[in-house]
């Protein structure tokens, strides 16, 4: 099991940063590159939690998502190809006096299978990069959409 902790501070607010993580419409994957329009797929829509398929390049997983605690928002993987026991995303948002926001993400990564074991060693290893820089390109998009310009 790979668990990773990212933190991020971005001009986003906090509730800009929850309505991107909570936007499941086309072009989700110019804010997040692991979640192409191909696969993403929305079971359901409530006010304060989705349950959702996404993936990209032949990963795909279900989250439960919760964002009922306006600082706070979990993702819970309740069933994919690869991940499986306490797979999940949560992102934590803490506003700054100085008007920006303290963006702290924690990914785990648990296989199910062979394949997602051999995956999770890599993600806790050599991929904690790879995916450092994609949560850094998320919170340059988030910050683009809300200055109105597209992410680069």
């Amino acid at each position: 099991m790979a668990t990773l902790h990212f933190t991020e501070t971005t001009i986003a607010t906090p509730e800009q940063f929850v309505a991107a993580l909570t936007d499941f419409g086309p072009g989700r994957e110019q804010l997040f590159g692991n979640s192409t329009d191909e696969y993403l797929e929305v079971h359901h829509h409530g006010p304060t939690e989705a349950d959702v398929t996404e993936g990209s390049r032949g990963i795909w997983e279900r989250l439960h998502y919760d964002w009922s605690d306006p600082g706070r928002v979990v993702m819970t993987t309740t069933d994919s190809n690869l991940w499986g026991g306490h797979s999940g995303h949560t992102y934590s948002f803490t506003a700054r006096p100085d008007g920006r926001t303290d963006v702290d993400a924690v990914v785990v990564r648990e296989g199910k299978n062979l394949k997602g074991r051999a995956l999770a060693a890599v993600v806790g290893t050599a991929g904690k990069g790879v995916l450092r820089n994609a949560f850094r390109k998320t919170v340059e998009a988030v910050e683009a959409r809300n200055a109105g310009t597209n992410p680069a």
